[in-house]
């Protein structure tokens, strides 16, 4: 899993520029490489299985003494500690439902912190991914949400969090801004020249 290179954060801030000469909304890009580190994942799961395989064995074998259960229970939460560590394994450990509900507490974090709230006529619009979790979520304001339903986003996350699972997030980007600005342009079209806020993809590490 590799973030945008500075090249292609660039394209993305420019498709951000052109969309936002045929509409008031301002857009902001956020890309997380994770929601969270979950540091308490893998030492639950190894603290379970170290309990049960040790345990398991002793039970079904009988030849386990109390003092190698234990040492046994301590080397099994170790090694699966250290092993469970690995991103790609501790993804997989983690619940879907969990790993979308930390990706949707950032994606409002984001807002917030980005001042999409503040803007005028309240038309910020944040398209968030994070990239370990699959995620992608589309959050605007109300001066936007006044003009289109939220179910209006709900097929170009679909199609951007496909190109996210399959390695193509800029190609995702530059879709979903252009998608955005189709549907921005018919019904929060520009009154007045302005960019509020930065065009650049905000990348969290």
């Amino acid at each position: 899993m590799t973030l945008l290179s500075e090249y292609e954060q660039r394209q993305v801030a420019e498709a951000i520029a052109t969309v936002e000469r045929h509409t008031d909304a301002e857009l902001v890009t956020v890309l997380a490489r994770r929601a969270d580190d979950y540091a308490y994942i893998p030492l639950l799961w190894a603290s379970l299985l170290a309990l049960l395989v040790p345990g398991m064995v002793h039970y079904l074998g009988g030849w386990l003494s109390v003092d190698s259960l234990l040492i046994a229970q301590w080397l099994t939460f170790i090694a699966l500690s250290l092993l469970f560590r690995i991103p790609r394994l501790t993804t997989r450990l983690i619940p879907r439902a969990v790993r979308h509900w930390r990706a949707s507490n950032l994606a409002r974090r984001q807002f917030l912190e980005q001042n999409l709230h503040h803007t005028v006529g309240a038309t910020g619009v944040l398209i968030f991914v994070s990239e370990a979790e699959r995620y992608v979520e589309i959050l605007v304001d109300e001066g936007i949400s006044r003009h289109l339903d939220n179910h209006v986003w709900d097929d170009i996350v679909q199609r951007f969090t496909e190109q996210v699972r399959q390695g193509q997030t800029l190609q995702g980007f530059i879709g979903c801004i252009e998608a955005c600005g189709r549907l921005l342009s018919q019904h929060v079209p520009p009154t007045h020249e302005r960019n509020e806020l930065p065009n650049r993809l905000v990348v969290l590490p």
